[in-house]
């Protein structure tokens, strides 16, 4: 039996009426069309139109041909908020030509190379997220029905997790059924933030499954009266929400882990192909950060020195220098096992395919280039002062996106992993820049008004 037929029959047991078709803009956030599931053939053969000029960074205007999005049969995806549709990943088609403005296209292009190297770049992601209420001003308020989840450090407190057990238990219910094996869920260090962690799964798996995770928060969080936002810093005194990325690499034969090595002298149980990898994502650490936090908003969460000062937990959490340790966690990136890396400045705010094309083409920069990431860090991060890191000779991560945006626009490799995006990605940014710097906030007049 073909995969379509396979489909067919499997959209009819599970009373399947409706399908969306699927893509992401530049930005990351989901775009559908949404058909009768008696278009399927077309959704494969042709796929749903869309008018690319009315997608940020689709590289169109209004006078370009239709963009038509081609579902993907292996990302079937029944929606568990409403049971007669499903959803399908699309890449996105020009004129029957694939279409390389699509960052699930982009991404495809760029594992297809690590593959003919000989890897396949696995990869878990963790995607914190805030539920929050808004009043009818504006103002945004941490969900909190029965207004007990008022802890300075509410990490895995009972008490302020235990209203949203109910969405969280729907959220993970719901994504098992899907076969995502959730093994792990809880209340994060601001009030309000929450976790669900699901196995790892080849890069593009992870990028689909984690764009559907927003899509899913949305829509279930609504009928607990919440809403569900992945943004980077919604609270400036609470911690900020990452989407901290662990992985690996495989052998594309075997399928089994390359990282490993109970040999490693530097006592980690790393191999020499881990440590190559990971020189490379430090050396191209502060471009990368343009794509794995590519909002304004994103270096709020990145701050230097945030982690004893504005959090009312008293940590940030989140490291704001280039550098890497055993399993501690004030490192850019931890060993949290042998073989098995976690970059944690990864922000809840990227594209997923984007960010994840960047990361593995740095890494593989750094095997091709056999870069030496240096000794781990031991220590703690937080405790050191700017001018010891200084002495260290350790980088600071880029403080704004306009810093990003600086190392992105000199790096050839991270722009080269988003091929035709950079350009496009680089002017939107400039702009989403230039916008908040034409902002006048609250604190400027509460600080300016009658200072003078």
């Amino acid at each position: 039996m073909s995969q379509r037929d396979q489909i067919r029959k499997q959209l009819k047991a599970d009373n399947i009426e409706f399908l969306l078709a699927q893509f992401v803009d530049i930005h990351g956030t989901a775009k559908v069309k949404m058909v009768p599931v008696e278009a399927l053939d077309a959704m494969i053969d042709e796929g749903a139109g869309f008018a690319g000029a009315a997608v940020w960074g689709s590289g169109q205007g209004p006078h370009s041909h239709d963009m038509l999005a081609r579902i993907d049969l292996d990302s079937y995806t029944p929606l568990p908020w409403m049971p007669n549709t499903a959803r399908f990943a699309a890449d996105l088609h020009v004129d029957g030509e694939s279409y390389p403005f699509c960052p699930r296209t982009n991404l495809k292009r760029v594992l297809a190379e690590v593959r003919s190297a000989g890897y396949i770049f696995n990869v878990g992601m963790e995607p914190e997220h805030f539920l929050v209420t808004r009043a009818a001003d504006g103002k945004i308020a941490p969900w909190d029905p029965d207004q007990v989840d008022q802890l300075a450090k509410p990490c895995y407190d009972f008490r302020s997790m235990a209203p949203a057990m109910g969405y969280l238990q729907e959220l993970t219910s719901s994504l098992n059924a899907l076969g995502w094996g959730v093994y792990q869920t809880d209340h994060e260090d601001a009030n309000g933030q929450y976790e669900i962690n699901f196995d790892y799964q080849d890069a593009l798996t992870t990028a689909d499954r984690v764009t559907f995770f927003k899509m899913a928060t949305s829509q279930i969080a609504k009928q607990y009266g919440a809403i569900a936002t992945h943004m980077a810093k919604p609270f400036p005194d609470q911690t900020g929400s990452g989407l901290h990325v662990h992985f690996h690499l495989a052998d594309v034969e075997s399928g089994e882990g390359i990282f490993e090595d109970s040999a490693d002298s530097r006592g980690l149980g790393c191999s020499d192909t881990a440590y190559h990898f990971l020189g490379g994502v430090l050396h191209h650490a502060r471009a990368l950060c343009a794509v794995t936090s590519p909002t304004v908003n994103c270096y709020k969460r990145l701050k230097l020195g945030a982690g004893l000062t504005s959090n009312r937990s008293g940590f940030t959490w989140t490291p704001a220098f280039v550098s890497y340790g055993d399993n501690n966690r004030t490192q850019m990136i931890r060993t949290a096992g042998p073989g098995h890396f976690e970059d944690r400045t990864v922000s809840a705010g990227c594209n997923p395919y984007l960010a994840l094309a960047a990361y593995v083409a740095a890494g593989m920069d750094g095997i091709a280039q056999k870069r030496d990431p240096g000794e781990p860090n031991l220590g703690n991060m937080y405790a050191k002062t700017l001018e010891e890191i200084r002495d260290a000779g350790t980088e600071i991560l880029p403080q704004s996106l306009a810093e990003a945006l600086d190392a992105l626009e000199q790096d050839t490799v991270v722009r080269g992993a988003l091929g035709v995006i950079a350009d496009e990605f680089i002017t939107l940014k400039r702009r989403e820049w230039e916008t908040y710097l034409g902002q006048v906030t609250d604190w400027e007049v509460d600080q300016y008004l009658t200072f003078f």
